[in-house]
């Protein structure tokens, strides 16, 4: 607090602006709320046009190869406002924790202002303090395993749902995965904070609450307490009205939280399982520590003991000696499971990871191919999900109006899926009855009852 204080005396009597640019998954949203809250704290106002901006954030991500192309394209449009105007640039996040992503940042970009990592959040305003002072380069990055602070001003990017982290950093090792290099090892944070927090954003109208980290169900809160534990307790929180939660990891995936879903009315009957391939043999590969089959088991075993469940899942195609055999056992786990949703990536290596380094690279017009077949089973099937909503009555959580058109409404189901519907604005942040008339592929036409 101390900093922002001190950049707010300094920017005293100005009207300035600050843009930020966020890459990558939720828990990287969440940082830029983060971001954002310690900024306005330092009497910056939020702009959408970069070019308004006297501060630019970047906060970037590192899964995946695009995300550097984009970085790099960012930081040159940036070029063209500094030589016109005094302009701040800090670039954060996952990239910043690689060696040689800073280095190159240094040597080909060495107007970029301020460097912090994932570790050294907390620590923005005193980096833009000392740029701001001193002007000169800032690199704020710690190697170890950074603590978790509590307390730092967020400002939220919805005011209906809400994504609170519960636990940081990775302990697998998946041999495809940078995370556990940049953001450290599993901390958890205190119970107490979390629905501290929980309860705070209930006070605020906020209904919809996603418990947020690299692998949710290995949360620890203590002795005897854990990711089923917090469940229940997050439940019994009055107003909220739905829990959601991402990303847990099929291997710890135990009974209790299984039963936790099962009797908390607010958590929803949608379960993100990430399969990554269908195949046993790629798998162990990637250090997944689970088989086919015993993934297969897993989603049985929550279809037998949670009424009405579906699932959604990500997937990696082209793994380094991912097989067509092997494809074909990701395509049959597609068909046996008919996800409600599927998040497809193309394997792309990332330098420090076992897979950078191993053999039998799948050459990229394989992966694509491989790609598209993926695209066209998932998208058969999401007509067919789709077609099983049709005359049921839902529970939509309205968000507020359609991006497509204007004179619509939208709100999102308990299996996430987008409905459209005629409304008034007083149906806005409302939990609503609709029943669903018809399916177009990525949306559900719904109707008042």
């Amino acid at each position: 607090m101390e900093y922002m204080q001190k950049v707010k005396k300094l920017n005293a009597e100005k009207i300035l602006y600050y843009y930020i640019f966020t890459m990558g998954c939720q828990l990287n949203e969440n940082d830029s709320e983060k971001i954002c809250g310690m900024l306005e704290e330092m009497g910056y106002k939020k702009t959408e046009n970069q070019n308004n901006a006297d501060l630019v954030v970047f906060n970037t991500c590192c899964v995946r190869e695009n995300a550097e192309d984009k970085l790099f394209g960012k930081i040159g449009e940036i070029k063209k406002n500094k030589e016109n105007k005094d302009v701040i640039l800090a670039i954060g996040g996952c990239m910043m924790q690689e060696k040689h992503m800073v280095e190159k940042i240094h040597k080909s970009y060495p107007f970029v202002d301020v460097i912090f990592g994932t570790h050294t959040l907390h620590k923005l305003p005193e980096d833009i303090y000392k740029a701001l002072q001193n002007h000169h380069k800032v690199e704020d990055i710690l190697d170890i395993d950074g603590e978790i602070y509590e307390g730092l001003p967020i400002k939220r990017s919805d005011n209906i749902k809400a994504s609170v982290t519960i636990m940081y950093g990775c302990n697998n090792f998946c041999s495809y995965c940078i995370v556990p290099y940049v953001r450290g090892r599993e901390r958890s944070r205190r119970k107490e904070d979390i629905l501290q927090e929980v309860e705070q954003l209930a006070q605020e109208g906020y209904k919809e609450i996603t418990l947020l980290g690299q692998n949710v169900n290995s949360y620890s809160g203590g002795e005897n307490y854990g990711f089923a534990e917090l469940l229940r307790d997050v439940n019994k929180i009055d107003k909220i009205e739905r829990i959601r939660f991402v990303s847990p990891h099929p291997k710890d995936f135990t009974d209790n939280v299984i039963e936790a879903i099962a009797e908390c009315d607010k958590v929803c009957k949608l379960i993100h399982l990430p399969l990554q391939s269908g195949s046993s043999k790629v798998l162990k590969s990637m250090n997944r520590k689970y088989t086919k089959e015993q993934y297969l088991e897993l989603a049985e075993k929550m279809r037998n003991r949670i009424p009405n469940v579906v699932f959604s899942t990500d997937i990696i195609v082209g793994f380094a000696g991912e097989t067509e055999a092997d494809f074909e056992d990701t395509l049959d786990v597609v068909r046996k499971m008919h996800f409600e949703q599927v998040y497809m990536f193309i394997y792309s290596k990332r330098v420090g990871t076992p897979g950078d380094k191993m053999e039998n690279q799948i050459p990229e017009e394989i992966k694509h191919e491989r790609f598209d077949r993926l695209k066209e089973l998932v998208e058969s099937q999401m007509r067919e999900n789709n077609e099983k909503y049709i005359g049921t009555i839902q529970k939509v959580l309205v968000e507020g109006k359609s991006k497509n058109n204007p004179n619509m409404l939208a709100g999102r189901t308990e299996s996430n899926k987008v409905v459209v519907f005629d409304g008034t604005e007083s149906c806005i942040h409302q939990m609503i009855d609709l029943r669903i008339m018809s399916e177009h592929m990525w949306y559900l036409k719904g109707a008042r009852l």
